[in-house]
């Protein structure tokens, strides 16, 4: 499968606006959105007429690149939206925020997504038991992610431990001394504070 491997600060800056991909540099003067608030490119600084079409563009590009997804897994995820009850574009946040590694990103047990997902490749993570290595497992409402055994005594989790602010998303319950989290309910649209407008996503997807 495809997958980006630029620089992810190009990202933030032709969406205009800060994606996290970076962990904590994201938050210092350091951020290119500080830096350089305007697109990438020859032609990063004309204004340019967005039509109905490129608007639609951007809103499906800036959730592809917050949750660091392909275009074909973002079919797929629409799709499985689509068939589930509810509205639409608040079904394809929720299964996004499902992931397991935006969850182990949610948990705290990462300083971004991408920390996220290549911590769950590397096998650190356990799902009720279990060792699970693909960061694209959809979790559930009663599933519990916990950090291998064998993993805890590195200095990286160490550091973690000491460092967790406990700043995590309600439908998440985290227990940081036993290094371990579960799900306890689905997330809401308010709890997912991605600035997007997703029904755009859905008109797009819908032609």
């Amino acid at each position: 499968m495809a997958r980006y491997t630029g620089p992810v600060c190009r990202l933030c800056r032709r969406e205009g606006m800060k994606l996290f991909l970076k962990g904590d540099r994201c938050y210092t003067d350091q951020c290119a959105i500080v830096k350089r608030n305007y697109a990438p490119g020859q032609h990063g600084q004309s204004r340019k007429k967005v039509t109905e079409y490129g608007m639609q563009l951007r809103e499906k590009q800036k959730v592809r690149r917050f949750y660091g997804i392909s275009e074909s897994q973002m079919v797929k995820y629409f799709i499985m939206a689509d068939k589930m009850r509810g509205i639409t574009g608040e079904n394809l946040l929720k299964i996004l925020e499902l992931r397991l590694d935006n969850v182990v990103y949610r948990m705290g047990f990462a300083s971004s997504r991408a920390e996220a997902r290549q911590l769950v490749t590397h096998g650190h993570f356990l799902v009720n038991g279990s060792k699970v290595d693909i960061p694209s497992v959809i979790l559930s409402v009663g599933d519990i992610v916990e950090i291998k055994e064998r993993t805890r005594g590195s200095e990286k989790i160490k550091d973690l431990a000491a460092n967790h602010n406990g700043n995590t998303v309600k439908w998440i319950s985290v227990d940081i001394d036993q290094l371990k989290g579960s799900i306890v309910a689905e997330p809401t649209r308010e709890d997912i504070d991605i600035p997007v407008e997703e029904h755009l996503i859905v008109e797009l997807y819908s032609k």
